[in-house]
């Protein structure tokens, strides 16, 4: 099993962008070689390194690269996810001369040949998610199946029900898995793989063809296949601190991560203000209430702090229970629904950034108040605080968001795999993933 999973289902994005960008290359080379007069976009590599980036942004943002979810989607959808791409990219193009101040003739002559371009493309796009979605392109999906007590299984299968989209594991007895045929991912429990029965049949899958079955735990093949530690699979002695990435004695990943978020919180300050100070403005006019909130936090090893952000929410009695949000919740103001959605109340937050007290990736602060509850329900929950908490996170980008100890146990989970595999490589990654978020205006 290999180590960092979450760059798995990125191959497949690159692969598929990969093609993308060869289609658009071979039909434009195509449409060149057969022009009879000196095709338009001959010489002009600026406006079509423009059109391709374009093209796969647009793509991206859309959902035409989602891997997870093209065994869900049909052919007429991915048609309308193509054609909105086409679209988006013709009209991007379009804005793009009037911004440059490109002349109309040339602007025009453009347009014409960017339909015999991207047509093609599109269409080209389409035969390559379809070749993908029905596996001609990709490895044969391997059985996943657990073996044991019917007690372990069921700790195992309930991560996976909470994360649907992917492969769904098999129980089976011991006889019964001895009988299936490879590629399979067999899963057996460290407590039970030296009971007889269980050792009789690992030394029989041991002498297969190791390409062909893959013997692993419950908990190996949750991080590997749903990129996140479930804490109900882990020991109680489960990662040190000593043994976390983050708190190498030197650690020249964590000096960057520091740099970074200095430079680009100061940076996004910068440009944000005018987006922070008309959000104040408008949270201003709908009630004539305070337009910023300070709330305590626990940030780094527990140490409380106090956390910034634009108000979302109408004014409540300082003397009021902490209660989770909910979706749809009604003291949502419509304002703050928009704010929560776009994610531009965390802005303020870039402050605690630049003090020190968060990072721009790590897991979220949570209220000490909800945090006594949580530690009691939650195995493993303190060590969420062994990093510096985060404006966004490895669980803010891949599950919703937290109203209850469940979805909190959920988002854990993420953070625990976000601690166990911190890398400047997979802030990046969140990094994008956000972006995409606050362009898709998905937030919560």
């Amino acid at each position: 099993m290999k180590s960092l999973a979450w760059r798995d289902p990125r191959q497949n994005l690159f692969l598929c962008a990969g093609l993308d960008v060869l289609g658009m290359v071979l039909v434009l080379a195509l449409l060149v070689s057969g022009w009879s007069e000196p095709h338009p976009l001959k010489g002009q590599i600026a406006w079509m390194a423009s059109t391709i980036t374009a093209y796969l942004l647009f793509g991206w943002l859309l959902g035409t690269y989602t891997v997870l979810g093209w065994p869900r989607l049909s052919s007429w959808t991915l048609i309308q996810r193509i054609g909105l791409c086409f679209i988006t990219t013709l009209i991007f193009v379009a804005i793009l001369g009037w911004v440059i101040n490109a002349p109309d003739d040339i602007r025009i002559l453009h347009r014409r040949s960017q339909f015999s371009w991207l047509i093609p493309t599109a269409i080209w796009s389409l035969l390559v998610r379809v070749s993908l979605r029905r596996g001609a392109l990709q490895a044969e999906e391997s059985k996943l199946v657990l073996v044991g007590s019917q007690a372990e299984a069921q700790k195992a299968l309930q991560a996976w029900r909470k994360t649907p989209r992917r492969v769904m594991p098999r129980w089976m007895p011991a006889r019964e898995a001895a009988m299936q045929s490879s590629p399979l991912v067999l899963a057996v429990s460290p407590s039970e793989r030296y009971e007889p029965e269980y050792r009789e049949l690992l030394e029989e899958f041991e002498l297969r063809d190791p390409r062909e079955c893959n013997i692993s735990t419950p908990l190996a093949l949750a991080e590997r296949q749903l990129e996140r530690i479930p804490p109900a699979l882990l020991p109680e002695p489960w990662l040190s601190y000593s043994e976390i990435p983050w708190n190498a004695l030197f650690s020249p990943q964590r000096q960057l991560k520091r740099v970074a978020d200095v430079v680009l919180a100061l940076v996004l300050l910068a440009f944000t203000s005018p987006l922070v100070l008309l959000a104040a403005v408008l949270i201003w006019l709908e009630d004539r209430g305070p337009v910023f909130y300070v709330q305590d936090r626990s940030g780094w090893l527990g140490q409380p702090f106090k956390v910034l952000k634009l108000r979302t929410m109408k004014v409540a009695s300082p003397h009021a229970p902490v209660t989770w949000t909910v979706p749809g919740d009604q003291r949502i103001t419509r304002v703050g629904r928009f704010l929560r959605r776009s994610r531009l109340d965390e802005l303020p937050q870039l402050v605690n950034v630049v003090r020190g007290d968060m990072s721009l990736i790590g897991p979220r602060p949570e209220r000490p108040e909800l945090e006594l509850q949580l530690e009691a329900s939650i195995p493993h929950y303190r060590k969420r605080h062994w990093m510096r908490p985060g404006l966004s996170g490895w669980a803010q980008v891949c599950a919703p968001y937290a109203a209850s100890v469940e979805d909190s146990e959920l988002k854990l989970s993420y953070d625990l795999y976000y601690l166990k595999y911190f890398s400047n490589w997979l802030d990046l990654l969140i990094l994008f993933r956000t972006i995409k978020t606050v362009l898709k205006v998905a937030g919560r």
